[in-house]
């Protein structure tokens, strides 16, 4: 092989320039599509070893009762402390939820159900893996999700981001074949992309990598950043700033990604509410769902010509 051998692109998707596409066009003239996905996640005291990687970083094998605590408190506490906040903004949240949650924390899951939520899947729990899995397997993965869903809230599981952000090489082909709609999983775009399989076409909704609470503020185990939460404040502002202003060219998309353990600390809340009253304190603007994007965009821009 050379050096200037083609590089290998991800099979699902053309590379495509924003500046090349037709224009986008939102609901009412919206310049961004901004949505909050918050994610409630549960864990494995002990969870099965996986040889790729751990949950827990801190220790060669768990438990590790440390991060285990830590990331327990956004369920029993932090989560209502989100929720205050986003009741008050009246946010139609899509929840990346580990699905173990509405069968383990019925409190937790009741809430999010009375508020008609967008549930999609984040696997069944945030430190069991997708990495070895073989399509069979995987393919029950799949089906065990949409059970547990289908058997809490009668509704049909639409989307998925992979737990702990894993995939196998097929997982695409799986869930496309399985009926999912949309994922979350590609930090490629500010506009949805189409993700093409030979079981048909998942949209790809932009989810707030940069503008994820974890990430930028820690609480990932010493994985996340360790910055203030007045950074993450104006880092949100600045980025919403960026995105409405090109948004006046072609419709962009903002997420903010929340987890309990971290926004729900006693301290941070305050700062989800100024970052949403912020955004939702500017004109155009829609406040809408990850569901409700992807289904927009695939009904008029999926087979529109580039």
């Amino acid at each position: 092989m050379g050096l200037l051998d083609p590089v290998r692109r991800a099979p699902w998707f053309e590379y495509s320039p924003i500046v090349s596409r037709p224009r986008l066009e939102w609901p009412g003239g919206a310049r961004v599509a901004f949505w909050v996905a918050p994610n409630v996640e549960i864990y494995d005291f002990e969870p099965p070893p996986n040889p790729y990687n751990t949950a827990y970083n801190r220790v060669p094998r768990p438990p590790d009762v440390m991060s285990y605590s830590f990331l327990d408190y956004g369920n029993r506490v932090g989560f209502w402390r989100m929720l205050e906040v986003l009741d008050r903004y009246e946010i139609p949240a899509s929840i990346s939820l580990n699905m173990a949650v509405l069968d383990h924390l019925p409190e937790v899951a009741a809430a999010m159900i009375e508020r008609g939520w967008e549930l999609f899947s984040h696997g069944l729990y945030n430190s069991r893996f997708l990495y070895g899995l073989d399509r069979d397997a995987e393919r029950a993965w799949v089906e065990e999700n949409k059970e547990i869903l289908r058997r809490h809230t009668g509704r049909e599981l639409k989307g998925m981001f992979g737990p702990f952000l894993s995939q196998t090489a097929h997982s695409m082909e799986v869930w496309a074949e399985a009926g999912i709609e949309y994922v979350v999983d590609f930090f490629v775009d500010d506009q949805p992309i189409g993700v093409t399989t030979p079981g048909g076409t998942i949209v790809n909704v932009p989810y707030g990598y940069e503008t994820n609470d974890a990430l930028v503020m820690g609480g990932l185990w010493g994985r996340g950043g360790s910055y203030e939460s007045d950074y993450f404040t104006q880092l949100c502002m600045n980025h919403f700033d960026t995105l409405y202003e090109e948004g006046a060219e072609s419709g962009t998309v903002m997420c903010i990604a929340l987890h309990p353990f971290v926004i729900g600390q006693p301290w941070r809340p305050q700062y989800l509410d100024r970052i949403l009253d912020y955004v939702l304190g500017h004109d155009g603007v829609w406040l809408t769902s990850a569901d409700r994007i992807a289904g927009y965009w695939r009904e008029r821009y999926l087979d529109a010509p580039a």
